[in-house]
């Protein structure tokens, strides 16, 4: 196929971008709200909690490498990977749903069990649709220019999506459930979990799959493994993502407890008075976090369309992915120095760490298809799905293990669960070290890892182009034998 096939319409960039920013609907709820939801609604203990978070995420990640062996070898009128994103569409929302809904559920034992499974069944549906999604945008086009571009689209719609959920969930919960916050957080999630589902159908129908194994190549599950994991690129970029899903699990989490207790509330209003918010006093945390969220937000908005893509084209992916994560580190452990009224000084830190962490957001996923094409380069086999797969799989045990330290950290510095307004010295305490300098410090581990990874823009260039040819020659050869 030439080059000019794989160019992708608008059109086509925005379906296939919406069907991220439904799964962030859900994914940034998770990344968020979900262990404070166990902790404060629930009323789990923290490490009962974090512990839920690890088991669900941990037995979910053994889902991922099978969903994405079963994609590569799926054959339909529709290709390989969008059938699984309408077989799944419709479950995953459901799943959604019952991950946010206590049935009247009062032992505590009884509501772990109840978590865990409902978690558990959220997560098996959210990897059958985000692995053959993540697999999707890796046989679109093999053009480096337009699967960059793709992936811009598609970080832009998750923006979107991230400003949704961070920034109107509390106060959604607050508006639609009032006293009852169990029932505020039913319809919000509830609301969301419509628009995923539209959302995803609407990715099913207007994308295309164009970049194909070749037609010599037999299923070999044994041998895929192999030269997937024999991998150099491969080997890098999945503990990259392990170490920087760990970073953003504990961040996350741990922001909307540093919010909530190691914030002076009264010196939050008096911030948000600058800018013409009224807020009373109650209700400082909820409006002053989906601010902090908000802004922070728009600003990745503006450096993933305005910066992303025209550094990656400047200086190659790898270089432009390790000195944004080197800064990000740094501003991350810098949240450990604002003291509870420095308000003013905690929203400058989270515009300019949020500024320079964005711009490595499309690109790392432009670099796991890269990685594909590294696998089919050196091993003359191409397995898109399993190699995603086992990306997915290292950001789901990242994701778990992040959940389960921060819940750790806070049972260890004293954090009392359940719905209350003040916390011990010792636990707002651990609540900062979570949020700053532990995850400053896993993210670097990050970075040394990626430093490893052999692609460089002169090597992916080279390798792109050896690739069409091949592909070309598959082609004219399978063309001439029909």
């Amino acid at each position: 196929m030439t080059d000019s096939a794989q160019k992708l319409t608008v059109k086509e960039k925005l379906g296939y971008s919406l069907g991220d920013a439904a799964a962030n609907l859900v994914f940034q709820m998770m990344l968020m709200f979900q262990l404070m939801f166990y902790t404060d609604v629930f009323g789990l203990e923290g490490l009962v909690a974090g512990t839920v978070l690890l088991i669900a995420r941990a037995t979910d990640a053994f889902v991922d490498p099978a969903v994405g062996i079963l994609s590569d070898r799926t054959n339909s009128r529709w290709g390989k990977y969008r059938p699984w994103i309408l077989w799944n569409a419709l479950p995953f929302c459901v799943f959604y749903v019952l991950a946010f809904w206590n049935p009247g559920i009062e032992n505590k034992a009884l509501v772990a069990i109840y978590a865990t499974l409902s978690y558990v069944l959220l997560m098996w549906s959210y990897s059958m649709i985000n692995t053959p999604y993540c697999s999707l945008g890796g046989v679109m086009t093999s053009d480096i220019e337009e699967r960059t571009s793709l992936n811009t689209y598609r970080f832009v719609a998750v923006t979107i999506g991230q400003i949704i959920v961070q920034g109107a969930t509390l106060p959604l919960v607050d508006t639609l459930g009032g006293s009852n916050r169990q029932v505020g957080w039913l319809w919000t999630v509830g609301i969301f979990a419509v628009i995923s589902f539209l959302s995803l159908i609407t990715t099913f129908r207007s994308t295309r799959e164009r970049v194909k194994p070749s037609p010599a190549q037999r299923s070999d599950t044994k041998q895929d493994l192999h030269n997937t994991m024999l991998n150099k690129s491969w080997r890098a970029i999945i503990v990259l993502i392990f170490f920087l899903f760990v970073t953003l699990s504990m961040w996350n989490s741990a922001m909307n407890f540093y919010f909530r207790y190691d914030v002076d509330q009264k010196a939050l209003v008096d911030f948000l008075s600058i800018f013409g918010l009224s807020v009373e006093l109650d209700h400082a945390y909820s409006v002053g976090f989906s601010v902090f969220n908000i802004s922070a937000a728009l600003v990745q908005f503006l450096a993933i369309i305005g910066f992303s893509h025209r550094l990656a084209s400047r200086y190659g992916k790898k270089e432009v992915i390790s000195t944004c994560l080197v800064v990000t580190a740094v501003l991350t452990a810098l949240f450990w120095i604002p003291t509870k009224t420095d308000v003013a000084f905690m929203f400058i830190l989270n515009l300019l760490r949020s500024f320079a962490y964005a711009i490595t957001i499309p690109l790392v996923w432009a670099m796991m298809g890269d990685v594909a094409d590294n696998v089919e380069y050196l091993s003359q086999r191409r397995a898109t799905g399993l190699c995603f797969s086992t990306m997915t799989f290292s950001l789901k045990v990242g994701l778990g293990i992040g959940g389960v330290l921060t819940g750790f950290f806070l049972s260890v510095f004293g954090y009392v669960s359940g719905d209350v307004l003040v916390q011990s010295e010792t636990a707002e305490t651990g609540i900062r070290l979570t949020a700053s300098l532990i995850p400053a410090l896993t993210l670097i581990i990050g970075v040394f890892a990626l430093r490893k990874s052999p692609i460089t823009k002169n090597y992916n260039e080279q390798m792109q182009s050896e690739l069409s040819g091949r592909r070309w020659i598959q082609t004219f050869k399978t063309r001439k034998t029909e």
